[in-house]
């Protein structure tokens, strides 16, 4: 109780600080937000020069790279083997709705053909190639919809200062202009939104300067006094250049004013694995995200993948707690995608051509039990997505609806039930049993 009394505080206080005057979304907007929350499933894409070093995205951080040394990286970079059209065509096959690809991450470098800084996968690498732009254009072309992750966050430029909690050995000056560096960040974030066909973005790195975040204080010995991001400004900014374009923020707190949509890292909404989850879900749409292995970007020593089922039944929960689910990939340095990662996202699409209908398009059914049942729902149609079950018998308390039918959603036979005084019980022979999801169709009166 007390730990949800200071969120509710800290997030009170944060929206206070940012909502002078009050978001009032257009109707292209909450249209937008609609075919957003019917999407279910999409693609993250973390790449960028940190996956030469085969570490992970937070190699800088990591590894304590200094600037002067992490510039080499660029100078080397030359994806040759990346093809826009594979990826596209590779995320459409998976069943996945959008993709969502870092255009920025922590360490300042852009992939994409950014006039404010030349530090920029065109100007300083010798690929020389704006792979934004590539994906832009497939996407398009294949019907898929594309987000723009953006890190606020920056281990790299100079007037990022006062510093946060992280990139503190990157060899900056002690020293720099935090408005100039607003003024940076939204020049960027304005060219990305006034020349790229996007649907919104995915903001991160808010948290680097929140004054008082628990986890962190544990971690490193700096304490920092709290900054104004001016959230308001760059939403507003963002929203009047597109009103449609939706703003999600990675800052693992309650919706801030002018936010479209609310994301959960590794977690499922209100849910708190990770140490840094455990937000209120609030009324906007929601998604989760989660890798296939443990890392974000590439990492050449995680080969933990995660299986097909465990993969098939988050996205089956996430949808069974009302959010899309964004699953990762972290591209090699030449452009590839791990083999593993392939084999697993089309698995994913041959499961949803056949349970797709119950996926997209959906919304939180009225039945959960923990880890073994979550539900969606479609006008009159409940599905009961039974992910655990022991024995043949299924009872369900509470449930507060009355039925028409119940049959098995991929043959449709008919279930036996029996419902009385709001106890239902439902019979699931063995041979009716699927190995990931036993699917119920239940017609509601």
């Amino acid at each position: 109780m007390k730990k949800a009394l200071a969120l509710f505080f800290i997030a009170f206080v944060y929206q206070g600080a940012y909502s002078q005057e009050k978001y009032t979304p257009t109707k292209e907007n909450l249209e937008a937000r609609a075919s957003f929350q019917d999407a279910k499933f999409g693609m993250f894409i973390h790449w960028g020069v940190y996956s030469i070093l085969a570490d992970g995205e937070w190699v800088m951080q990591n590894q304590d790279i200094p600037i002067d040394r992490y510039e080499l990286l660029p100078t080397f970079f030359n994806p040759i083997d990346f093809d826009a059209e594979e990826i596209v065509r590779l995320a459409k096959d998976a069943g996945m709705k959008y993709i969502t690809i870092t255009t920025k991450h922590h360490d300042g470098f852009a992939m994409y053909d950014s006039k404010v800084s030349d530090y920029n996968i065109v100007d300083a690498t010798p690929y020389g190639k704006d792979i934004f732009r590539m994906l832009e254009q497939e996407c398009k072309k294949q019907g898929i919809k594309l987000f723009a992750y953006y890190s606020q966050l920056d281990w790299h430029h100079p007037d990022y200062f006062p510093r946060g909690w992280t990139g503190r050995k990157t060899g900056r000056p002690e020293a720099g202009n935090w408005s100039a560096y607003l003024d940076y960040q939204n020049a960027q974030i304005k060219e990305l939104a006034e020349n790229y066909d996007i649907a919104g973005f995915w903001f991160d790195g808010w948290w680097d300067q929140a004054p008082d975040k628990e986890e962190w204080h544990k971690r490193v010995e700096y304490r920092i006094e709290g900054i104004d991001w001016n959230l308001e400004k760059t939403y507003k900014m963002i929203h009047d250049v597109n009103s449609k374009l939706l703003v999600g923020n990675n800052h693992h707190e309650l919706p801030f004013e002018g936010e479209d949509f609310q994301m959960f890292e590794k977690d499922l909404p209100g849910k708190n694995t990770t140490g840094f989850g455990g937000a209120d879900i609030g009324s906007l749409p929601l998604e989760t995200c989660e890798t296939i292995n443990h890392s974000w970007g590439f990492n050449l020593q995680d080969g933990k993948h995660k299986s097909v089922k465990d993969l098939i039944t988050y996205l089956v929960k996430a949808s069974g707690n009302n959010a899309n689910f964004l699953l990762n990939i972290g591209p090699m340095p030449n452009g590839k995608i791990q083999d593993e990662h392939k084999e697993r996202l089309k698995a994913i699409g041959e499961w949803l051509q056949v349970y797709g209908e119950i996926i997209y398009g959906s919304r939180q059914g009225s039945v959960s039990v923990e880890d073994k049942l979550v539900s969606t729902r479609k006008g009159d149609k409940l599905y009961l997505h039974v992910l655990e079950s022991s024995g043949e018998e299924l009872l369900i308390s509470d449930f507060d609806h009355k039925i028409k039918k119940a049959t098995f959603f991929k043959d449709k036979t008919a279930v036996s039930f029996k419902l009385k005084k709001g106890v239902l019980k439902l019979i699931i022979p063995e041979n009716k049993k699927e190995e990931i999801d036993t699917v119920i169709e239940i017609t509601l009166k």
